[in-house]
């Protein structure tokens, strides 16, 4: 919520408007508990959780004398524009106050609480909703903000607890919040390998502790240690009898003599900063909503600024609205399918991933069922490049869903180097154990290139009879599989389906928006940055200049600077002379003698190859002499990161489920009657990426018109758009001198944007 504060508060200003706090939420209002903002009011508070104006239920505002008071309070301060953050309620309660708005007007105008020339000037009332809320419950967006925050720690917790629960061979029963949405207990089941998640939208039914218990019994005889399950505060079963930690726990106790223990998370899922994605989500939301209330006219419904795959939507208020109350009632009529779907595609696609995954048991339960095991293939995974956190969950979701459709999934260690030297070996059920929270990927990798070793991949794959590859890398890889398409008219052992994941931090690979690590990488930084930044906090004005990996793409380093609410990101893409660093020196020594204290520069490792880190550490520490200090930090490659991102984590498995879903349709379609897969249409070789709202498989050889190989990025890259919004938020001159393209740029993240406006020239 801070971060969507601080973006429109600062947009806001930039625009030329008046911003003002309301404090405590629609009591404040009522209160009149109202005061103006400045631009250095939201520094230092994009991190922390929250939200630093205060939040409040009030019954007042529920009753038209409350709203006639808030209304009055909003007109003796000229307030015309209202952006909410909240959930349905508060969303609910403010398109209903601007439904009334001329109504309450009037009766201040008779009353003599307000003049009719007040009245007039605040003759309409827009409203702009951003639903904050860890649920994740309102319809019309994928993600609410706070939600991913909510499963860091959640997921924070589940890694905790693994490491005691395994040492003493427990299982533990975690309940998480979400009230009656079970997107949060569904997601951190799918990221952590729980063994059961009870949900609302999806019960079990009557017969679930037989269930439960069989399939913990399983596990155990097949020597897993832990066993961890969630169960969501609403969780019911299929009649609609509610489903408690407790009651899960007595199952097994009574039934396994387990040593079951129960860990309620409750508000410790609120708390904490906030994660990148977070900090992100609100920069972008809040800067949307100042523009969507710009372009208002009175005519103009009440919207809700939403998420849809990775663009910044408008969409009508009360619809959402709608649409989530039906949930709730298909819910009570006990019509789970019904309210399923009115979750939401994001929330089907996690369900569909889990409901998958679940069902697995291990192999010596399936061999009993021949008819499953009719048709088998094996199926080659590979990474190449340098090691990604979501490698592993990407590969434990593949292999374990291959096994589960009776194929054998080959490992191919150390990358094409590990081919050519034979390092080849079946991946075996049990020790796909625990791997969604490793990072890296225990295969290995490589970043060489398969152009070297073209005629020893073709003879491995021979040996091994490989029907599929599943390829799991950054730019080698996809430069590996484009060479390994390429060569497929001389080398027949070569035409199989091939499908790639782009897993690198630098999230360079064309074709796709994100790539697996990118995330963990973000949250990583953004913590660096708050910890280097807290260094500081008994210093009085300081600089710090902290460089960032990436190679030539400056996706980490623009992204963290949004995240981190830095002064400046300086990478390749977008050039800069020596009179802008001189000019960013000026912009800072201007904010500390407004009062702030720190500063923050990012620059990416191949920025410029003269314009070094300590070139502009060294320009700093001398242009600052007398007004700040200046310090340089280079992360390394702890950027990589620890454990991956829930994100990381949960898009690694559903891209994987597709990635198989993809090569048995494509095996089954090119299988010759003699049982033979062979297939060398371009079609057959791709990358599976998402953009903008879709995922897609894309042609790999199709991709190299789009790619700039001499610095192994794209020709375009959507984060580009962004970087005006993270100078605005910093307030440099440079962009004031350039409002219009500015806010363009930003501007076309939205469905609902126009070509030029009043707002854009001021």
């Amino acid at each position: 919520m801070n971060a969507a504060l601080r973006a429109v508060v600062r947009m806001g200003i930039y625009v030329g408007c008046k911003v003002f706090y309301i404090y405590e939420g629609y009591q404040g209002m009522v209160d009149g508990h109202i005061k103006e903002a400045t631009w250095t009011s939201p520094s230092g508070i994009i991190e922390k959780g929250g939200t630093v104006i205060g939040s409040a239920r009030c019954k007042e505002f529920r009753e038209r004398p409350g709203r006639l008071k808030a209304a009055a309070n909003l007109v003796k301060h000229g307030i015309t524009n209202l952006v909410v953050i909240g959930g349905d309620g508060s969303l609910t309660g403010a398109n209903l106050f601007r439904q009334e708005w001329q109504s309450l007007l009037e009766e201040l105008v008779q009353t003599e609480t307000i003049t009719l020339e007040q009245s007039q000037a605040c003759s309409a009332l827009n409203v702009v909703g951003m639903v904050g809320s860890i649920d994740n419950d309102f319809c019309g967006t994928d993600m609410t903000i706070g939600a991913d925050s909510a499963l860091h720690r959640i997921m924070e917790a589940v890694d905790a607890i693994s490491t005691t629960a395994q040492s003493h061979q427990r299982t533990f029963v975690l309940e998480v919040m979400g009230r009656h949405c079970g997107y949060l207990a569904l997601v951190g089941a799918l990221a952590s390998e729980a063994e059961y998640v009870f949900t609302p939208e999806w019960p079990p039914e009557k017969s679930w502790p037989e269930q439960l218990c069989r399939k913990l019994g399983r596990t155990r005889e097949a020597g897993q240690r832990l066993n961890i399950i969630l169960v969501a505060e609403g969780a019911i079963d299929i009649e609609g009898n509610p489903i408690s930690a407790e009651d899960v726990k007595k199952v097994i106790v009574d039934n396994l003599k387990q040593d079951t223990r129960i860990t309620v998370l409750g508000h410790v899922q609120r708390g904490g900063k906030a994660s990148a994605f977070d900090r992100i989500l609100g920069c972008r939301m809040g800067a949307e909503a100042v523009l969507a209330l710009m372009e208002a006219t009175p005519e103009t419904p009440a919207c809700v600024i939403s998420l849809d795959g990775n663009q910044t939507v408008r969409v009508p208020l009360m619809e959402c609205v709608e649409k989530t109350k039906a949930v709730q009632k298909a819910m009570d009529e006990l019509n789970f399918e019904l309210a399923q779907r009115l979750r939401g595609k994001s929330f089907m696609n996690n369900l569909a991933a889990y409901r998958k995954l679940s069902k697995i048991h291990p192999p010596q339960y399936l061999i009993e069922n021949k008819e499953m095991c009719k048709v088998s293939h094996r199926l080659g995974v590979l990474c190449i490049g340098a090691p990604a956190c979501g490698m592993n969950p990407a590969i434990r979701s593949f292999a374990r869903l291959a096994m589960f459709e009776g194929h054998t999934v080959i490992g191919l260690h150390d990358g094409v180097e590990g081919i050519a030297q034979g390092t080849i070996k079946p991946i075996t059920w049990g020790e796909l154990h625990g791997w969604a929270g490793a990072g890296g990927t225990y295969i290995g990798t490589k970043r060489t290139l398969a152009s070297n070793y073209i005629p020893q991949i073709a003879k491995r794959f021979k040996e091994q009879k490989l029907d599929g590859l599943l390829l799991i890398g950054g730019f080698e890889a996809y430069r590996s599989l484009q060479e390994i398409a390429d060569a497929r008219d001389k080398y027949p052992e070569l035409c199989i389906p091939m499908v790639m994941i782009p897993a690198t931090i630098s999230n360079n690979v064309p074709g796709t928006e994100f790539s697996l690590g990118a995330d963990t990488a973000l949250n990583e930084i953004a913590e660096i940055c708050d910890r280097i930044k807290q260094s500081a906090m008994g210093t009085r004005k300081r600089v710090f200049v902290i460089e960032t990996m990436g190679g030539y793409c400056g996706y980490l380093a623009t992204m963290a600077g949004l995240a981190g609410g830095a002064d400046a990101a300086y990478i390749y893409e977008e050039k800069f002379t020596i009179e802008d660093l001189r000019n960013d020196v000026r912009h800072l020594a201007h904010k500390m003698d407004q009062g702030i204290q720190r500063g923050l520069i990012l620059r990416n490792e191949n920025a410029n190859s003269n314009y070094t880190t300590d070139f502009i550490h060294r320009l700093y520490c001398e242009e600052g002499k007398g007004i700040f200090t200046a310090r340089m930090n280079i992360l390394g490659h702890m950027q990589q990161g620890g454990s991956p991102s829930p994100f990381d984590r949960n898009m690694g498995t559903k891209l994987a489920s597709r990635a198989l879903d993809w090569m048995n349709a494509k095996v089954k379609a090119n299988t010759t009657a003699d049982g033979i897969v062979y297939t060398n249409q371009r079609d057959s070789a791709v990358l599976l990426g998402m953009r903008k709202r879709h995922i897609n498989f894309t042609p790999i050889q199709d991709l190299a018109e789009e790619t700039d190989y001499e610095h192994r990025i794209p020709k375009e890259e959507w984060w580009m758009k962004l970087r005006a919004l993270m100078r605005i938020m910093a307030k440099h001159t440079a962009v004031y001198e350039k409002s219009a393209a500015s806010l363009a740029h930003i501007a076309e993240e939205s469905d609902y944007a126009e070509e030029e406006s009043e707002t854009e020239t001021k």
